[in-house]
């Protein structure tokens, strides 16, 4: 395959998640990630998780779209990294956060895959 031009980066920049309730769900990912959360800076439509990668994650709750029909995810959206696979998963079932697919090992690989507060699918794997 002939390479050609083209002005998009090879690279993922963020990652949008449609959510119904922005405070909520922020301080929600917040919590998930260890981050801290002040509702004051939650201002619709979007919130910006403040992530310590290149990629980012904001939250949509589409205030400025009223027609916009939020339909969660039943596949994996993205994945978060961990390097414990076990840890990771204790601490979601401590959250009381509802697992979708238990941990599952390939090899050196596992993964296993929640839901967020709107039902959007999420994953955990160590690779």
């Amino acid at each position: 395959m002939e390479t050609t031009f083209s002005p998009l980066a090879s690279k993922v920049n963020n990652v949008f998640v449609h959510v119904s309730d922005l405070k909520k769900s922020s301080e929600w990912y917040c919590r998930l990630l260890g981050l801290p959360f002040d509702p004051n800076d939650v201002e619709s439509p979007v919130f910006n998780i403040p992530v310590t990668s290149e990629t980012g994650l904001t939250l949509d709750d589409h205030t400025f779209d009223p027609g916009f029909e939020l339909n969660p995810s039943k596949h994996v959206l993205f994945n978060f990294y961990v390097k414990d696979i076990d840890g990771a998963y204790r601490f979601i079932k401590e959250l009381h956060i509802n697992v979708v697919k238990e941990i599952e090992r390939i090899g050196d690989f596992a993964y296993f895959n929640f839901e967020d507060p709107d039902g959007n699918v999420l994953m955990v794997c160590n690779c």
